[in-house]
C-alpha cells in the first residue's frame, strides 16, 4: 500500500532533515531533534506534522530569524531545472516553508528573498500569504516584479500565493484589497508560455469567479479586447469553468 502523503514526514525524514542541518551547523543536536519529533508523530495529521517540525526548529535552532533563514538557505540544494518536480524532489522542504509561514512577518525583506529561492526548489505560496496580509502594499509590489521573472517557479508563485481558495490554506481576500495590483499581476502572466503558470492564473480567476464574478469578468473582458493569445484564451476558459455554478 502506498504511503499517505503525511507519512513521508516520519522519523526517517526527521533524520534526513537533521543531517542536512548538521552538515551546515555541526553543533546541531540532531539526536535530540529527531527524538523530540518521533515520539509525537503517530496521532498527527499532515499539517500537525509540519507544525511539529516547526516546533522543533524553534526549540533546537537558538538563533535569530535571519540567522535561521540563512541556515535554511544553505540546505536548499539545487534549483529545479523544469516546471516539474516540486513535490517529487522538493517535498522535504515543506516544514521549512511552514517555519517561514509562521515567523516570516518578523522580517519582510529577509522572508521575501528566501521565499523566492525556496519556490525554485519547492513552493512558497503558503509562506507568502501572511506577508500579503500584513504588508499588502509592499507584497503586491514584489508580486508584480515576480510576475515578470525569468524563472517559471517565481512567476507561478506570483499568481498562486494570491489565490482566494488556495488548497491547504484558509481562504484569503488580502490580495484583492489592491485590486489594481492584483489585476496587473495576472495580466503580466496572461500569455505566459508555461502551462504550469497558465493553470495557476486560470485557477486564480476561477476562485475569483466564485467569490466576486464581476471582478473576474472585468479582468476577462479586458483580456478579450484586441487579439488575445492562445495562452490567454486557454486561461480564460480555465478560469470560467465554474461560471455555470456561479449565482
Amino acid at each position: 500500500m502506498a504511503k499517505k502523503f503525511k507519512d513521508h514526514y516520519d522519523a526517517d525524514y526527521a533524520t534526513l532533515l537533521a543531517s542536512k542541518i548538521k552538515q551546515e551547523w555541526p553543533a546541531f543536536d540532531s539526536r535530540a531533534f529527531v527524538s523530540a519529533i518521533e515520539n509525537d508523530l503517530d496521532d498527527k495529521g499532515f499539517l500537525q506534522r509540519q507544525d511539529l517540525f516547526v516546533d522543533a526548529f524553534e526549540q533546537f535552532l537558538p538563533f535569530s530569524y535571519p540567522e535561521i533563514i540563512a541556515l535554511f538557505h544553505d540546505i536548499l540544494g539545487p534549483e529545479l531545472k523544469t516546471s516539474e518536480g516540486m513535490f517529487t524532489h522538493g517535498w522535504w522542504l515543506w516544514p521549512v516553508g511552514r517555519y517561514v509561514e509562521r515567523h516570516g512577518i518578523a522580517d519582510f525583506n529577509t522572508s521575501v528573498a528566501f521565499i523566492r529561492e525556496l519556490t525554485k526548489r519547492f513552493t512558497g505560496e503558503f509562506a507568502m500569504r501572511p506577508l500579503i496580509e500584513k504588508y499588502p502594499e509592499q507584497a503586491m509590489e514584489v508580486l508584480k516584479q515576480w510576475s515578470t521573472d525569468d524563472n517559471v517557479h517565481v512567476r507561478r508563485l506570483a499568481s498562486e500565493c494570491m489565490r482566494i481558495r488556495l488548497p491547504w490554506a484558509r481562504k484569503s481576500f488580502a490580495a484583492l484589497a489592491d485590486f489594481k495590483s492584483y489585476k496587473q499581476v495576472l495580466t503580466n502572466l496572461k500569455s505566459d508560455p508555461e502551462k504550469f503558470v497558465q493553470k495557476s492564473v486560470g485557477n486564480n480567476l476561477n476562485d475569483l469567479m466564485k467569490e466576486d464574478p464581476d471582478k473576474a469578468l472585468e479582468i476577462i473582458s479586458e483580456w478579450e479586447t484586441g487579439n488575445p493569445s492562445k495562452e490567454t484564451l486557454w486561461i480564460i476558459k480555465h478560469g470560467l469553468r465554474s461560471k455555470k455554478n456561479t449565482p
